[in-house]
């Protein structure tokens, strides 16, 4: 019987990124060029361009462990009861200039990847979680995002500029959800800055129209199952899953609008521009059939209300089965892409938001994308030409698609070898499980305790999606991302 406990999950993550062509070794050019920098000195405040918004109660939520701070939010009522959000961006592209070795670097990975034992970051550390991170007790440049939400969801004509802030309070997606939600008292982050409470509620009333203005557009919910390992002393000892809460409803629906006012913004301003669009479905007889199994009939053509109205009703009968539902959904409507887009192009819109404009602008400090974006902003707000032409645009779009796509290969490795190791020296155990997947290419099913998935190798005929079995842990190779079951 293998026991893999006490295997090197640090060396497996390096393998898996060498093996989907990243390589995040900076060489000393890139390196030179980073120590190099020093923070830069603030403009004078009398230069209309860039305001000086240092004095509002802006605030990041993210993970606890995060240090490549991206963005900030702050909120504030407005005359005609609208809530003004303003979202504030790190200013990535004052510390990356264009084409330089640094800029060159990024381009080739293009996008940071998380391994849940690893972060291979985009920019090296000293820029992504220090001079470039919207870290608190220090101001910084940013480019800040405006937009007014109505009662009814609705987001007004708003604005983008140039600004100096600071962040005041780094808070947490678990503490302020808990506490959002009723679950755990006032976090002492929260309650330690005047004033805080009271706009984080702002926030979450403005989260919450956004959200049902999405969901009455057709916007997509899904709930995918993603463990994420817990390290202690270099072991695994756990499995979590990480929570839709509060707190992430209102970062998700802040960026949401915030990307598709940066696009909007470009449009109208006559710049081509990238950006992240899914198409309508590759296969949405595929997802008719699934909507059949439940004997539910969904339209000929592709029509997102509809399927945002199956997923919720399924959602609501079958909670426990719904994260695997969802994935093959996800699967059959194929993945995001980015695109070079004309300012006077039909954009093919984004089929799970439910937005005919959108791109990535809000995180430059973990996606090459968003850091094009900035440049093509800041061209507008100084009103130079664009710096790209739209070959060099559609060249970025194609790279930063290519490497998200290797990116999400390496992250599911990644928590499949993860979980091998933790099931290790339990061969012959019986578990509770659920079929995940069940095709040709074989069968799936994940177990409900560790959440981990693996491949029904013995047992399988007749076995249907969202089907409830037990099965017997029969093998795992955390070198292959391998776990094998046989159904008892």
């Amino acid at each position: 019987m293998n026991n893999y406990r006490n295997i090197d999950l640090h060396k497996i993550a390096r393998s898996a990124i060498e093996k989907y062509g990243f390589d995040f070794v900076p060489g000393q050019p890139v390196i030179d060029e980073i120590e190099a920098l020093v923070p830069r000195q603030f403009p004078d405040n009398s230069q209309a361009t860039v305001r000086d918004l240092r004095g509002i109660l802006w605030s990041s939520i993210d993970n606890a462990e995060s240090l490549d701070l991206d963005q900030l939010e702050y909120c504030e009522r407005g005359a005609n009861d609208e809530i003004i959000v303003k979202v504030a961006v790190a200013d990535v592209d004052l510390f990356v200039p264009d084409r330089s070795f640094t800029d060159i670097y990024a381009k080739g990975n293009a996008t940071s990847v998380y391994t849940g034992i690893d972060v291979f970051p985009l920019l090296p550390l000293r820029l992504s979680a220090n001079l470039s991170s919207l870290l608190p007790e220090a101001d910084h440049f940013a480019i800040v995002v405006e937009f007014g939400v109505f009662p009814n969801g609705d987001i007004g004509p708003g604005a983008i500029y140039q600004a100096i802030i600071r962040n005041k309070a780094k808070l947490v997606y678990e503490e302020i959800g808990g506490w959002l939600e009723g679950k755990i008292d006032l976090p002492a982050s929260v309650a330690q800055v005047q004033g805080l409470k009271e706009q984080l509620e702002l926030q979450d009333v403005a989260a919450e129209r956004l959200s049902e203005f999405r969901i009455e557009q057709g916007a997509l919910e899904f709930e995918t199952i993603e463990a994420k390992p817990v390290i202690r002393e270099e072991k695994v000892v756990d499995l979590i899953i990480q929570e839709k809460n509060r707190a992430r409803s209102i970062i998700e629906n802040f960026m949401v609008a915030a990307n598709v006012a940066m696009s909007r913004f470009l449009k109208n301003a006559g710049v081509p521009m990238i950006q992240r669009v899914v198409v309508i479905p590759r296969n949405w007889g595929g997802i008719r059939e699934v909507a059949a199994s439940f004997h539910e009939t969904l339209p000929l053509q592709p029509d997102a209300k509809s399927l945002a109205q199956f997923l919720r009703k399924r959602k609501i009968a079958e909670p426990e089965s719904f994260p695997d539902l969802s994935l093959t959904i996800v699967k059959l409507l194929g993945p995001g892409e980015y695109v070079m887009l004309e300012a006077q192009e039909t954009s093919p819109g984004h089929f799970v938001l439910a937005v005919m404009d959108y791109t990535h602008g809000t995180a430059p400090n973990r996606r090459y994308a968003d850091v094009i974006i900035q440049r093509l902003l800041k061209a507008v707000l100084v009103k130079q030409s664009c710096p790209y032409n739209r070959d060099e645009l559609s060249e970025f779009a194609a790279r930063c698609s290519d490497r998200d796509q290797a990116a999400k290969k390496v992250e599911r490795f990644m928590r499949k070898a993860a979980a091998a190791v933790l099931l290790s020296g339990q061969t012959g155990k019986i578990f509770d499980a659920i079929v995940t997947g069940a095709s040709d290419k074989g069968t799936y099913a994940r177990i409900i305790t560790p959440p981990a998935e693996g491949r029904v190798m013995r047992g399988a005929k007749g076995l249907v999606v969202g089907q409830k079995i037990r099965v017997r842990l029969t093998g795992m190779d955390p070198y292959k991302g391998q776990i094998d079951f046989e159904k008892v």
